[in-house]
């Protein structure tokens, strides 16, 4: 007797079950759809201001950067996918200096965690909202981010002469014309 008792006692906890799954799926028949017409709404596709989709360097309106190859983020980011390559560069006063060649990026196996952007000391990186960024193969995915030339230092005008050579010809000059003024005025 048990056993019909069971059995019917399951059929009534199933049944309870489908009920509650058909009221869910029930509230969502009935509910307004958000469907985004993805390749049609581009122009207007909203996309959230935190959204992390693909690393830039920040230009400003002179076609500069602020990166002055630290290796900062490259030394930060935690699957190697920051590549930087820099040269030393001489100035016209003899130091020398540090400048960014190359900043290779690859974003495909970027895992996007932007600890490049927050240990950044110059803010010269930054994620964009760009998220379309299919492609056929991998190689495509690594990038140069500074794809800008780099601009010559302004050369630095010529320094002038130094004060011993300059009040040299000053003082010849001076013993010149007094040695002339006597001869000029006869009284010798």
């Amino acid at each position: 007797m048990s056993s019909v008792k069971e059995y019917f006692s399951g059929i009534g906890e199933g049944l309870v079950s489908l009920l509650k799954g058909m009221s869910v799926t029930g509230r969502e028949f009935v509910t307004p759809k958000v469907t985004e017409e993805y390749p049609d709404n581009r122009a207007t596709l909203k996309i959230g201001d935190r959204f992390r989709a693909c690393l830039e360097l920040i230009y400003d309106e002179n076609g500069n950067h602020k990166c002055i190859a630290c290796g900062l983020c490259q030394m930060n980011c935690p699957n190697g996918t920051i590549q930087i390559i820099s040269k030393m560069v001489e100035l016209p006063d003899g130091k020398k200096k540090k400048k960014l060649d190359k900043y290779i990026y690859d974003l495909g196996s970027c895992t996007f965690c932007q600890m490049c952007v927050d240990s950044c000391p110059h803010h010269a990186i930054r994620f964009t909202n760009d998220f379309e960024q299919a492609v056929f193969t991998r190689s495509k995915l690594v990038k140069q981010l500074n794809y800008l030339p780099e601009k010559e230092d302004p050369v630095p005008a010529p320094k002038p002469a130094s004060v011993a050579e300059a009040a040299k010809p000053a003082t010849d000059a001076k013993v010149e014309n007094t040695a002339e003024k006597p001869a000029a005025d006869g009284k010798q």
